[in-house]
């Protein structure tokens, strides 16, 4: 399905990924449309930005991952939130278009141009296209990133929460890291060598893992980055501290992801 501003389109599904859809476009018992906003709650899209060209691990946005395209994962996330009305992908290949249709006929597809796509474009710019191209009225813009397989719709959900109740305009992942960072020019980032602190005293530092962000769509179409004004944070599992940048966290995050998450 494509987004409202393009006409639908569509290939044949590939056989290895059919069956990946699970959930109907609405509730038939109660005529509802599932994706729905809750009274009395803003109004929330959603945006994967799948680009096609990957240079340290090729084709990885759709490369199996426990047994699913990685893509399936994180687009799972969204769509499983109550709160999130639409999911987009934001992608320049049609491979990718046709294996995001296989996940679920909900996810909105807008064909991203190549001139978007490119290894020094960036995100704010997929965005920027998207809320340009596409009907979108939502309030909030959620930026995910597929490279962070770990997040849960427990965590898309809390976040949303916490960004309404602290009255932030935008909101970033973290997770908490008790190690100590210096400059290149031999000077302490986030302690003081002189009182080193034990590791159960010491509260960390707080690190961007990259999973996920909550933007104001008022303040991405005048040109804002996607992180704006007022920034909450939000705190995921020190697990979810990986992202599959690497072929070697691929493997290590596949294992750990086989052995606590995937069933």
């Amino acid at each position: 399905m494509l987004c409202p501003a393009h006409g639908k389109t569509g290939r044949a599904t590939p056989p290895e990924y059919q069956g990946l859809q699970k959930r109907p476009v609405s509730d038939r018992s109660t005529g509802i449309d599932s994706m729905s906003a809750p009274l009395g709650k803003p109004s929330i899209a959603a945006v994967v930005p799948l680009r096609g060209g990957s240079k340290s691990i090729p084709g990885k946005n759709i490369k199996p991952f426990c047994g699913k395209p990685l893509c399936a994962w994180t687009l799972r996330a969204l769509l499983d939130c109550e709160l999130i009305q639409r999911v987009f992908v934001s992608t320049d290949s049609e491979e990718i278009a046709t294996i995001v249709r296989s996940i679920d006929a909900r996810i909105l597809v807008h064909p991203r141009p190549a001139h978007l796509a490119a290894d020094n474009s960036t995100t704010e710019e997929a965005i920027y296209d998207l809320i340009a191209s596409c009907d979108i009225t939502e309030k909030y813009l959620i930026t995910a990133q597929v490279t962070s397989p770990q997040t849960t719709r427990h965590d898309v959900s809390q976040a949303i929460s916490q960004l309404m109740a602290s009255n932030a305009d935008s909101l970033v992942t973290c997770v908490r890291t008790r190690r100590f960072f210096w400059h290149d020019d031999g000077t302490p980032i986030n302690y003081d060598p002189a009182r080193r602190p034990l590791r159960q005293q010491w509260d960390g530092t707080l690190m961007e893992n990259g999973a996920f962000y909550i933007s104001a769509v008022d303040r991405l179409r005048g040109g804002s980055a996607r992180l704006h004004g007022k920034v909450a944070v939000y705190e995921m599992d020190e697990s979810a501290s990986i992202e599959l940048d690497e072929l070697s966290d691929w493997e290590t995050l596949e294992a750990a992801f086989r052995r606590n998450i995937a069933r």
